[in-house]
């Protein structure tokens, strides 16, 4: 209750910013009197709708072909036809479509932000205006927290603000800066000098640890993060784990594990810390095909799957 409280509070604070500009902005004009005004608002706004009709249908969708041809949606059918597009290369021009089908239904979750940052980068030429405005809010939402956040710091209330943080992160997990702040944060509220752990934008409990120049982390507690299926042998003293039809396993002291049957070598041997069995960061990557990243400046293991562009 107590964090739902803080963060409409300091949304709260940043609303009134915005309704402070925008009551000034309807002042109204010299010489005219509020009748006036008013009257000639709904036409500007009839106008507005009649001239946003117009370009959703004039506007044609630019689609850029395998091999870089830029083509143009109000292509006539007999050209269409001559051009004898395979239904793999239509599919790839179309993906666009979805995801953005697919950010209606995580637009409000960590996947939100990362969705809508392909869909600005990679298919611009095929967004219309408003599509783009509603994909750059989603994409911002890790920034008006963050704002959100840094008010309450300046405010006295750290604690608060670490919350806060740790929403923004949730909201775009590949922005790196954003663990920057975080550590800056807990370093005012004490708590510093901790390599940190982050999955999928969550913290984790287990804390990784350097060894003679190792980064480790622990296994089963990224695995299952990343939604692995997980088994442990005490009699082999070995990890199972199953995901995305991957088959790894893992033994505890062994410089060696297998991906499907494969043997891979390993930085160092696997380790069993305060009961949790910790590999070097790197075979992460390797082992899951996760995105593995290290913020040098608050000392942050940064481990996310990557969004599936078939969607």
């Amino acid at each position: 209750m107590k964090k739902t409280v803080i963060l409409l509070t300091s949304l709260a604070l940043i609303l009134a910013s915005a309704g402070t500009t925008s009551a000034k902005s309807g002042n109204t004009p010299p010489g005219k009197t509020k009748n006036e005004v008013s009257s000639k608002a709904p036409e500007k706004k009839e106008s507005q709708i009649e001239v946003k009709q117009t370009q959703e249908v004039e506007s044609p969708v630019t689609v850029v072909t395998d091999d870089g041809q830029i083509k143009d949606s109000s292509t006539s059918e007999t050209e269409k036809s001559d051009n004898n597009t395979s239904e793999s290369e239509k599919k790839g021009s179309q993906g666009y479509k979805g995801l953005l089908n697919a950010i209606q239904h995580v637009k409000d979750k960590p996947a939100g932000a990362v969705l809508a940052d392909i869909l600005l980068t990679t298919y611009a030429t095929e967004l219309t205006e408003e599509q783009k405005k509603e994909l750059e809010v989603i994409k911002e939402q890790d920034k008006a927290l963050e704002t959100a956040a840094k008010m309450l710091e300046e405010n006295g209330s750290v604690t608060d603000a670490v919350y806060l943080q740790e929403e923004a992160i949730k909201a775009n997990f590949t922005n790196l800066d954003l663990y920057k702040t975080m550590a800056k944060l807990h370093e005012k509220a004490g708590d510093k000098d901790k390599v940190k752990l982050y999955v999928n934008g969550e913290a984790s409990a287990t804390e990784p640890f350097l060894k003679k120049g190792n980064t480790f982390v622990p296994f089963r507690t990224i695995a299952e993060s990343l939604n692995a299926e997980v088994a442990w042998n005490p009699e082999e003293r070995s990890i199972m784990v199953m995901k995305d039809g991957v088959s790894i396993k893992l033994v505890v002291d062994s410089k060696t594990a297998t991906v499907n049957g494969t043997n891979v070598s390993l930085d160092a041997p696997a380790t069993i810390t305060k009961g949790s069995t910790y590999v070097p960061v790197r075979f992460i990557s390797e082992a899951l095909s996760a995105t593995v990243q290290w913020e040098e400046e608050s000392k942050t293991v940064v481990v996310y799957d990557e969004p599936k562009d078939e969607l």
